[in-house]
């Protein structure tokens, strides 16, 4: 007689959840839509300023890998800023992030909005920022995660807080623990089943 057996998650996987309430792992685990603020979150927070104005932002490599494995893994990911500027525009098409919008006051429908477009519930989108504009987004979403260096009124009503502060691997620690929750991560330890390979991250 076959017995099926229950999926033991691999031990990179199981690493990542040890460290994470199992209520959090839930709520990740019902995730198909996960949107990311930038400043703050993709980056510092720092706003640097060349000699002409223009403005320069710093990315993680890291987090840019873990923004393309949810993709590749079938999670729609959104980049949604208060800010605006052709260097966002020119990340996300690196990383192949088509849902962008910026310059956005109310974050909280325009994630919504996302949401219905994708086919997706309030319940399986998430969510991470870090600033009083985030506030009503993160408390409406299934899935809140914010950063350790977001004011303590923003970061209490997350879900999930980073150990790694915005700009420095946040992204991608999220990442993996969405995909850790999900089972996904597994399948990218594998080199035969990512397309990974020789892209921008």
């Amino acid at each position: 007689m076959i017995m099926n057996l229950p999926h033991l998650p691999h031990p990179a996987e199981a690493l990542i959840l040890a460290k994470v309430a199992p209520a959090v792992i839930e709520r990740a685990k019902q995730l198909r839509l996960m949107a990311f603020d930038v400043d703050g979150i993709l980056t510092d927070g720092s706003l640097w300023y060349g000699e002409q104005g223009e403005l320069i932002k710093r990315f993680n490599a890291l987090d840019g890998h873990g923004l393309r494995l949810m993709g590749e893994s079938g999670i729609a990911v959104a980049l949604v800023t208060g800010r605006s500027g052709p260097i966002i525009d020119r990340r996300a098409a690196e990383l192949g992030i088509a849902l962008v919008r910026q310059g956005v006051r109310d974050k909280a429908r325009v994630i919504a909005e996302l949401a219905q477009e994708q086919g997706c519930s309030l319940a399986e989108t998430g969510y991470m920022g870090d600033d009083i504009i985030d506030l009503v987004a993160l408390q409406r979403v299934g899935f809140a995660a914010s950063v350790p260096n977001a004011p303590p009124y923003v970061a209490q009503v997350a879900h999930w807080v980073s150990t790694r502060p915005g700009g420095s691997g946040a992204v991608r620690e999220c990442c993996d623990l969405i995909l850790a929750a999900q089972g996904q991560l597994s399948a990218f330890f594998n080199p035969g089943a990512t397309r990974m390979s020789g892209v921008i991250q």
